[in-house]
């Protein structure tokens, strides 16, 4: 079950939560109640609230998740700007120690008014690894969820704790509000009214199920399309309530619009361009959404340029007035762009060698914040034959590697990865090896894997197949200094057992791209390893174990979209799979999860290196971001400011 948000414990906690936007004026009012704040104190927090309220639903002490304001509530004005007596006398008689004949305080100095949007200046963002599309559902990679999220937007997001955050939602559906049948064959969502697209257009019921209709659409060839691939059916009994059935009991279906790949995209923008046409919708560079940033200029593998989208519908939000997403370079140098030179307010990915960044923390330019990370970067290991060319494409599942079809050879190769050296030399920064390739949420993360470092072990596999003598291996990866580094610790331990190894870094504007025709991405996979990384979305990572299962495995005929690229296949694994898609016993989805990883980890299908911590460099003005694992790095940035 998702948790809630625990209520706050001081008056900076209820700044920040009203900053933020999830705090209505009546939770404000008990919330400071049980505190014990004096009526001016209370004054001025709820004139920085907002609008009136009459709905209970977003005090995250009341055991539901928490919820932002309701896009129909105004904006504080001057003629407002304190609490009306009535409130102020009902926080005082709420507490404990106040004297039930006792007579509200009245204000000593007017509150100040709501903040009003923009003003800020412009944002500059580094990304090293540069969008190529901004449709998120066409999108390969997180360079391209992530810059599309500063314009759309999903139902909901999450925390870096796991708790979901309302967006395009009035409130998050659990079992306690109703919104989540028992049986789990259905799900209701209360949409935002007053949100409007880019263009104007307003934001109804329908474009939810749009977005259903479009990713689940075949010929769209979506990477999402499996996300929404259990829902039965979608009904919308009026402009502002989706109702989701399933076909068979979802133990997701509460997540289903939310983080990643739970974006929704306008109807009347992508009608005409879903199945065969989805390519060539203009929208794919240039979006129209509903979050607070608009696109003015996109340079696909450069540049993506935003202005502030003056109809938002989160009153006083957001700060800044244009965003700059600048693509290119490595970790280390956008790193060292934030916290040295103030070239850049934010890093995406930041990162380097360990010992230039523990300096680098030393500048005053910048600031470092680590979160724990969900995953790792991992050697994917190819089973179809990379070299074997099928319809004018390789690597085709149907094929299989002349070495990697025999679990010895793969065994070998996981022997010569010295994961406790690549943790502390390359990635450094308190990264820690692993020998699971799913290890969050905490209670899937299985006890029974273990990972060992032994090249005479890898020699001894390797005798059984004397064409592994001299065998060259095709090993790529994106430019990144680490990754490339570690790539050169590898290489010299698979030299030492025999194989000739032959290194490729291929820019990660291509790696990562949807490009269907170039041959170096990663999705193609025509080489014999590589490295990446692929982290869960969901709370309940269904999607994210598809990447072993016959039918997530990418492939030409669905221009190579699938989560699978190294066209492994198990019966075994595809049934717990299956089962894992509608298993509502909890003690059970563990069992079904763990086992999944067992597989994977056991067949040697990815070896996991690392979990590393999550960097992210901020100029040392900027305020109010919250890093979280579970999203895009950009779910807030709304609430974004720069202090002084």
């Amino acid at each position: 079950m998702v948790r809630v948000t625990p209520a706050s414990d001081s008056v900076e906690d209820l700044w920040s939560e009203i900053r933020a936007g999830r705090l209505s004026r009546r939770s404000l009012l008990r919330r400071g109640a049980a505190l014990g704040l004096s009526a001016p104190v209370i004054a001025t927090l709820l004139a920085a609230c907002g609008g009136d309220d009459d709905d209970d639903s977003s005090d995250s002490s009341s055991g539901e998740a928490t919820t932002a304001p309701s896009a129909t509530e105004p904006p504080a004005t001057e003629a407002e700007p304190t609490a009306t007596a009535e409130e102020a006398e009902e926080t005082e008689t709420d507490t404990e120690e106040a004297s039930p004949t006792a007579e509200p305080e009245e204000p000593t100095e007017p509150a100040e008014p709501a903040a009003e949007a923009g003003g800020g200046g412009q944002l500059r963002i580094l990304q090293w690894q540069a969008p190529t599309m901004l449709n998120p559902h066409l999108a390969t990679g997180y360079k391209d969820y992530d810059a599309s999220r500063i314009a759309y937007q999903p139902l909901a997001d999450f925390t870096r704790e796991g708790e979901p955050v309302p967006v395009l939602a009035t409130e998050f559906p659990t079992l306690a509000n109703g919104g989540v049948t028992d049986d789990g064959l259905s799900v209701t969502w209360k949409l935002r009214e007053g949100v409007t697209w880019h263009d104007g257009t307003p934001f109804t019921s329908k474009d939810v199920k749009f977005t259903w209709e479009y990713s689940t659409d075949p010929d769209t060839a979506s990477v999402t399309s499996a996300v929404f691939a259990p829902i039965a059916s979608i009904d919308t009994p009026d402009d502002y309530t989706v109702v989701i059935t399933f076909a068979d009991p979802n133990p997701a279906g509460f997540e289903i619009f939310t983080g990643r790949n739970g974006m929704i995209i306008p109807e009347h923008v992508f009608r005409d361009f879903m199945g065969t046409e989805s390519r060539n919708a203009p929208a794919n560079l240039s979006p129209v959404g509903t979050g607070p940033f608009t696109v003015t200029e996109f340079r696909p593998g450069d540049v993506v340029l935003y202005d502030r989208y003056d109809g938002y519908w989160e009153a006083g939000k957001p700060f800044f007035d244009t965003v700059e997403l600048k693509g290119g370079g490595d970790a280390l140098s956008s790193t060292r762009a934030v916290m040295q030179t103030g070239e850049a307010d934010w890093a995406w990915g930041a990162g380097g060698d360990p010992k230039v960044i523990a300096e680098l923390e030393k500048e005053t330019a910048g600031k470092l914040t680590k979160v724990s990370a969900i995953t790792g970067d991992k050697i994917v290991v190819q089973f179809a034959d990379p070299n074997t060319e099928v319809d004018g494409a390789r690597a085709e599942p149907g094929t299989h590697h002349p070495l990697f079809q025999h679990l010895e050879a793969r065994q070998a190769i996981a022997l010569c990865v010295p994961r406790d050296v690549i943790a502390s030399e390359v990635y450094g920064n308190g990264a820690v090896p692993t020998s699971n390739n799913l290890v969050a949420p905490p209670r899937f993360n299985s006890p029974n894997t273990s990972w060992e470092f032994n090249t005479d072990k890898a020699k001894e596999l390797l005798s059984a197949f004397p064409e592994a003598a001299g065998y060259k291996l095709l090993f790529q990866t994106s430019v990144s200094s680490t990754r490339q580094k570690a790539q050169e610790v590898v290489k010299q331990y698979l030299e030492q057992v025999g194989f000739e190894v032959e290194l490729k870094s291929v820019d990660a504007a291509v790696f990562f791209s949807a490009d269907a025709g170039n041959p170096d991405t990663y999705t193609k996979f025509y080489a014999d390893l590589e490295i990446f990384t692929y982290a869960p979305d969901s709370l309940y990572p269904i999607g994210y174990m598809r990447r072993y299962a016959t039918s997530g495995i990418a492939q030409k005929s669905n221009s190579w979209g699938g989560l699978n690229v190294t066209r492994y296949s198990n019966p075994e694994y595809d049934a717990l799979h299956e089962q894992a898609k509608t298993e509502m016993d909890p003690d059970t989805q563990d069992e079904l999860f763990i086992q999944m990883n067992d597989i994977s980890v056991n067949d040697v299908v990815e070896i996991p290196m690392v979990i590393p911590q999550g960097l992210t460099a901020a100029a040392a003005d900027l305020t109010d971001y919250n890093p979280t694992s579970w999203t895009g790095p950009y779910w807030d940035i709304q609430n974004w400011r720069r202090d002084g």
